[in-house]
């Protein structure tokens, strides 16, 4: 069982998803949506989504370790696979450790978790692992599809093609601000960014690793941290920075699209998938 995920997806926070954005999201041309944060392990929003449409394949971001026994995920996992036959991928991950009490060797628990699904027959090809470092995304590459990256930059998905080579899956999600007054986009753009990210150690190790100075992730970041988690200008722009990760090497990736407020996002993704040449999106 593969899930076809198309090249252009939508990232949301589980908050601000509903089956009504979901199957605008598909009528636009977009053929997935990842559930942002980390949704329950009834996925039951999952269930929702995929109900209210008819192709678009959803898939979580992520499905966090420590707060989900694989034996549940892996009971909905099942649910969903038998009402919905290949449109739904299992994106996991642990997480990091600020948010976790009882974050201890994250590697170790994720194989355990991972050998657990396997037990239980979610298939390798049903799921996809959250991972950054060299380690995890070897990890990503040997028991799941492939990975799903945050917070990343093309140069990112080029070494992880790199290192991968052909066939395993890479999916990053990319955030965006439809606004072609640098500043205004930046205003925007900076506290989605600082708060968390900026603070975990996890996401400054992956930025360091990719050449961003610690004078870069200070104060908010950056302009030109910003700009690069950020795409930001006109809708063309924006389209041509989300498909510098296709060039690069990456299979599918997903628009994380940010409005003042989590306002309704529709407008934005409408002129997005237009710039990207989606479906009926004109």
């Amino acid at each position: 069982m593969t899930v076809s995920l198309g090249r252009y997806g939508v990232w949301r926070h589980e908050t601000g998803l509903s089956p009504d954005l979901a199957a605008g999201i598909e009528k636009l041309g977009f053929t997935a949506v990842w559930i942002g944060g980390s949704p329950p392990g009834d996925l039951a929003l999952a269930e929702s989504l995929l109900d209210a449409t008819t192709s678009l394949a959803v898939a979580t971001g992520i499905v966090n370790i420590w707060a989900t026994p694989a034996d549940e995920v892996a009971e909905s996992f099942h649910r969903i696979e038998k009402k919905h036959p290949g449109r739904f991928l299992l994106g996991i991950g642990v997480g990091h450790p600020e948010a976790t009490s009882d974050y201890t060797r994250p590697y170790a628990a994720l194989v355990a978790y991972v050998d657990r699904l396997d037990e239980l027959g979610v298939p390798v090809q049903g799921r996809a692992l959250a991972a950054l470092g060299p380690k995890m995304l070897d990890l990503a590459r040997d028991r799941s599809a492939g990975t799903h990256p945050y917070l990343t930059t093309p140069e990112h998905t080029r070494s992880t093609r790199e290192r991968y080579g052909a066939g395993a899956l890479i999916a990053p999600e990319h955030k965006v601000v439809l606004d072609d007054d640098p500043e205004a986009a930046r205003a925007l753009g900076r506290p989605v960014v600082e708060k968390p990210y900026l603070g975990l150690v996890n996401y400054r190790s992956n930025l360091k690793r990719l050449g961003w100075a610690e004078s870069d992730l200070d104060d908010g970041g950056s302009d030109a941290l910003i700009d690069a988690l950020v795409a930001h200008g006109t809708p063309e722009q924006v389209a041509a920075r989300l498909n510098e990760h296709l060039d690069a090497g990456a299979d599918h990736v997903c628009a994380q699209v940010i409005t003042p407020g989590m306002a309704d996002p529709e407008g934005d993704l409408r002129r997005l998938a237009s710039a990207l040449g989606l479906g009926t999106a004109g």
